[in-house]
């Protein structure tokens, strides 16, 4: 059943096996639906056996020995059609366990490409769609509409008459629900689009609610969202008033096919055509008949968002099919960072953010970047940190192309402090120690690396001033420590495990004079011990002590060298350069 959806595109490979791994649970969920669907004639054969055999005769013990026999077969059915749901959402179960830790990774690793237009932003949402579709009543739906044709035929068997009516019925429902689909299809495209966009606008503006508020922002924001979201609404109750519609009249269809089921067999009796207890049977027999179909048009909008978010997920899967090949284990480097025309372009840009980018840094040596807002400072401290992946070019380190090295691997040789100091809700332990923990490292080296690291970074005497020291827990973004302080846990989170190159962008935007001191003291330490330091700053005072300076302009490497001969050609250079140049 689900064949169809697998596909065989490179990187895909891991949903088309956690499907297969559920493949015993289908075959299982489809056995029993057989059974659950052959007992549903229980019901049937026993009106008949009552009114036919008991009825007339008076036969209380057949109608003791048959009431005994109904019982068990329903009783069969119940237990059956209760195992099949539990095999579905086992299933379900062991889907997201194989899938949702390496969805996220893909995420992680596809944002880190496309910045802002990845696809799958949300992706565990549309995992959970079609986790959703599998274990629900959808699948059940799809199941039990092959054995339509059993009950079709049990139809005529009671008498052509009521197979005929039974067909033409199935025809009128399917072709209704053949329409609900191609005009539904459209509109729930266009909702769950809306819905989405609506989701991260939302996700937006509760992200920076203090800056909204500060700026009198609320009621602007609030308006703009409430214009997404009645939007968004709108196209989903078009969507539903057009599922509801064709809803209503398979309802109706179906209803009268009921009531035209019993009148038509009645006349067959009337006629000597079939035996009373055929009356009920033929009512019977229909309903389970067009079940199936009810059950599909009800489930269809499910099943329908369900593999919109199957092809997003496939989509996602594709356009990281790196992140799953194979790579041989490299030594750890000792922090040769070398730049090889890297370019980055960012998504609906028209101009590269970085241009044909070359640097090299030793083991040791410390390296200042410098330049005019958007000369592209940030993005080459991405590019170096990993954080992001260049358009073209290669990034290197020891030799060794950044991918020749799992993410998370090439991250235990890189500290990287960004701009914005980005903590975690958690401890501040475990947002220096990169919440090691969660990966099975042992509690005592966690412990001791994360003090480790807040004492090279000069905030150990800090953390230990705050109401539960490194046990502080902060809420979202860091809440809970000021600017400063969370810019020097950032730095201690950078210096964690001794990485060998060392990013830092704009480390000091936010430090006073202790803070900076520290700063420096664990920029020098990092160097002495063989790391090579990238900075970024626009505040010359921790530019002092580097052996190097870079000039970015315009998205290009304007002057690098020794710092003190940068400096020298800076001065004599026309005053373009020199305010490109201005740290």
């Amino acid at each position: 059943m689900f064949k169809s959806l697998l596909s065989d595109r490179p990187g895909t490979e891991p949903l088309a096996a956690a499907f297969r791994a559920c493949r015993t649970h289908f075959v299982w969920a489809a056995v029993f639906s057989a059974l659950v669907n052959l007992l549903y004639l229980a019901p049937t054969l026993y009106m008949l056996q009552v009114y036919d055999r008991v009825v007339p005769t008076g036969g209380l013990t057949t109608l003791g020995l048959i009431t005994a026999v109904a019982v068990f077969a329903l009783a069969c059915l119940a237990i059956l059609d209760w195992l099949r749901g539990r095999l579905l959402l086992r299933a379900g179960l062991r889907l997201d366990r194989m899938l949702s830790s390496r969805i996220l990774a893909r995420v992680v690793d596809i944002q880190a490409r496309s910045v802002g237009q990845a696809p799958g932003s949300q992706a565990l949402r549309e995992f959970d769609n079609v986790r959703t579709a599998v274990s629900g009543p959808g699948a059940l739906a799809l199941f039990d509409a092959p054995w339509t044709p059993l009950y079709l035929g049990c139809c005529f068997l009671l008498h052509p008459a009521i197979g005929l009516l039974t067909l033409v019925g199935g025809l009128i429902l399917f072709t209704l629900a053949w329409r609900n689909e191609r005009d539904s299809r459209p509109r729930l495209a266009k909702a769950i689009q809306s819905n989405a966009a609506a989701y991260a606008a939302q996700e937006s503006v509760a992200g920076q609610a203090e800056v909204v508020r500060a700026l009198g922002m609320r009621g602007s924001s609030i308006a703009r969202q409430i214009d997404q979201r009645r939007g968004a609404v709108a196209q989903q109750a078009d969507a539903q008033l057009t599922g509801g519609k064709y809803s209503g009249a398979i309802k109706f269809v179906r209803l009268v096919l009921q009531s035209a089921a019993l009148g038509l067999a009645a006349y067959l009796v009337v006629k000597g055509e079939m035996s009373a207890g055929s009356i009920i049977a033929a009512s019977v027999l229909l309903s389970r008949a067009v079940a199936p179909v009810e059950l599909l048009v009800g489930a269809w909008p499910g099943l329908v968002q369900a593999r919109s978010s199957w092809n997003t997920l496939v989509e996602l899967f594709a356009k990281t099919a790196a992140q799953d090949r194979s790579r041989t284990a490299l030594p750890p480097p000792a922090g040769r960072l070398r730049l090889e025309g890297v370019t980055v372009r960012l998504p609906d840009t028209e101009t590269a953010q970085l241009r044909h980018a070359v640097l090299g840094l030793e083991p040791g040596q410390t390296l200042g970047v410098i330049g005019a807002s958007g000369s592209g400072k940030t993005t080459l401290a991405r590019v170096i940190a990993g954080a992001l992946v260049p358009t073209a070019g290669d990034v290197r380190l020891d030799g060794a192309e950044y991918g020749a090295r799992d993410g998370d691997e090439l991250a235990r040789f890189i500290g990287y402090m960004p701009q914005s100091p980005s903590l975690f809700a958690g401890s501040i332990k475990d947002n220096i120690s990169r919440f090691s923990s969660a990966t099975g490292l042992e509690a005592a080296e966690v412990d001791r690396t994360a003090v480790a690291a807040a004492i090279a970074a000069g905030a150990h005497e800090m953390i230990l001033r705050l109401p539960h020291g490194y046990d502080t827990a902060l809420g979202p973004y860091g809440a809970g420590v000021s600017a400063g302080q969370a810019q020097r846990i950032a730095l201690a989170r950078a210096l964690y495990g001794d990485p060998c190159l060392l990013v830092l962008d704009e480390p000091n935007s936010n430090l006073d004079q202790e803070g900076e001191t520290a700063l420096m003291a664990a920029i020098l330490g990092a160097a002495t011990r063989g790391a090579a330091v990238v900075v970024v700053a626009h505040r010359a005072g921790v530019l002092a002590r580097v052996d190097r300076l870079l000039v970015m302009r315009d998205g290009a490497v304007q002057l690098e060298g020794p710092r003190e001969e940068v400096l020298a050609r800076l001065r004599e250079a026309p005053p373009a350069m020199v305010a490109a140049g201005r740290a």
